[in-house]
């Protein structure tokens, strides 16, 4: 006699998912569902039945999708998830738009920043009668800002590199 083994049944996407269906489908632990809801409480909220058991809405699955992006496959802190979907919006991270970083601001629309230590040992100089001349150091501040910007240039490529491995 044959055995009878049981068939898993599709559900549509409309459907509710119980926290096992909701896990199977995602290839993640019940319990970093849990953990999830909690951390995403705005984003992620089960149905609860009377019984205690939640069940996924569509909308549920679908954050917890963005969550799964960002987490385990961009790399983010769930915090970073957070603020990344506050600002983006669960859309944005299942089309694939997510910014991860903000756009580097170009060293020509900086404004010059008044430097406190510059500031400080103006005033130094002022009450010990010495005469302050901050054109001394500039050499040097022209290399570190240099080194700056070429930082700056290298973090704006690793971030492309990143979401082009990523995309």
């Amino acid at each position: 006699m044959p055995r009878m083994t049981a068939r898993r049944v599709e559900k549509s996407a409309d459907a509710y998912r119980s926290i096992g269906e909701a896990a199977g489908e995602l290839g993640l632990q019940t319990h970093v569902l849990r953990y999830w809801e909690t951390k995403f409480s705005k984003y992620v909220k089960p149905l609860k039945r009377r019984d205690g058991r939640r069940m996924f809405r569509p909308a549920d699955m679908e954050a917890l999708r963005a969550i799964q992006i960002l987490v385990h496959e961009r790399g983010l802190t769930l915090k970073g998830a957070l603020n990344l979907l506050n600002e983006q919006g669960v859309a944005a991270v299942l089309d694939g738009g997510v910014q991860l970083v903000a756009a580097p601001v170009e060293a020509a629309e900086q404004a010059p920043v008044e430097s406190p230590a510059r500031a400080l040992q103006a005033s130094v100089a002022t009450s010990l009668g010495a005469k302050f001349e901050p054109e001394a150091g500039a050499a040097s501040g022209r290399k570190l800002e240099a080194v700056l910007a070429d930082l700056t240039d290298l973090k704006a490529r690793l971030d492309a590199a990143r979401l082009k491995k990523a995309a």
